[in-house]
């Protein structure tokens, strides 16, 4: 074995850090049920001190499941169908003035295509340009944040769902902002495909499931995107999840990744949150991402005449 795993940070209750992992490793069938098994475990896999190649970042995204096209085509890379184009160019990218700052390329709190009823299973990140300043990934893990629910909240959360939207303008989130946030201005890509918004329906997720491989409770709630809750519309409702979210990205349990120029990380988007921290206005910042397929399949579309939905009576 040419690899070592290690904690990703000391106290951190998930993360591993995966050190000195080869291409050549991944040719070994044990070897890649052992990365499976950790990623299931420890929810954020960190690479480093290996292969860190585009190459590299699909053929290892593969162990974890079959790899599939991001559904905006406008952020998909050029020259390679699996990847996605993440990127802020200070000429040509999304920037938010946060607290009387511009930061480029902030992304809130959330699970990818969670404004999906198919939620894909995770993804790998790899940098291609670093920013002078800033650019932290970071991570939540959901499992942990269920644990840390009061019993009497995980009661009342129990058979609840969340409704989502796709709106890419986070300036109008209504649970994931950092305080007072103005959108300034967005990427070409970003224009192209809020035009076309409103032919994403609305999806719901159940609040909490259950990670199959180990029986563990999952706190499945995406800050980013969330419009409500399903069951409890209207302020009593969004009071609930504001208070659930508090326990989903509680400061002293995130973890923000510093990326190195041949890091590759690896989440579970099942049972994790991320979150981009941005960079200052004048930075430029280019990463790719692969996304690795899979449905839970506990995601329902909400805008189809509600068959199949609870009816809510009061």
């Amino acid at each position: 074995m040419t690899f070592s795993v290690t904690p990703l940070k000391n106290g951190l209750s998930f993360g591993a850090t995966v050190s000195g992992l080869q291409r050549a490793d991944l040719h070994d069938e044990a070897i890649r049920q052992q990365l499976r098994d950790l990623w299931i475990d420890k929810g954020v896999l960190l690479f480093r001190d290996g292969d860190s190649t585009r190459d590299m970042q699909c053929e290892l995204s593969a162990v974890f499941g079959k790899l599939q096209p991001f559904p905006f085509k406008e952020s998909r890379s050029d020259d390679h169908p699996d990847l996605v184009q993440i990127k802020y160019l200070p000429d040509n990218g999304s920037c938010y003035e946060i607290n009387g700052k511009l930061i480029g390329g902030w992304i809130p709190w959330h699970s990818d295509l969670v404004y999906t009823d198919s939620i894909n299973h995770g993804g790998i990140l790899r940098p291609v340009q670093l920013p002078a300043e800033g650019g932290d990934t970071g991570f939540a893990d959901q499992i942990a944040a269920y644990d840390r629910l009061p019993d009497d909240l995980k009661a009342q959360i129990a058979d609840l769902h969340v409704v989502y939207t796709m709106d890419l303008n986070y300036a109008n989130g209504k649970f994931a902002s950092p305080g007072q946030i103005r959108f300034v201005r967005g990427a070409k890509s970003f224009m192209q495909i809020v035009r076309r918004a409103y032919q994403y329906p609305r999806v719901i997720h159940p609040m909490v499931f259950t990670q199959a491989e180990t029986g563990r409770k999952v706190l499945n709630v995406s800050p980013g995107f969330a419009d409500g809750i399903y069951e409890i519309g209207g302020p009593e409702g969004e009071a609930l999840l504001a208070e659930v979210v508090k326990y989903c990205i509680d400061p002293a349990f995130t973890y923000y990744h510093q990326w190195q120029a041949d890091d590759m990380v690896l989440w579970d988007n099942w049972r994790t949150l991320h979150q981009a921290a941005g960079v200052p206005a004048d930075n430029t910042r280019i990463m790719q991402r692969t996304t690795i397929a899979g449905d839970y399949a506990l995601g329902r579309k909400l805008d189809n005449g509600g068959e199949g939905l609870p009816v809510i009576d009061v």
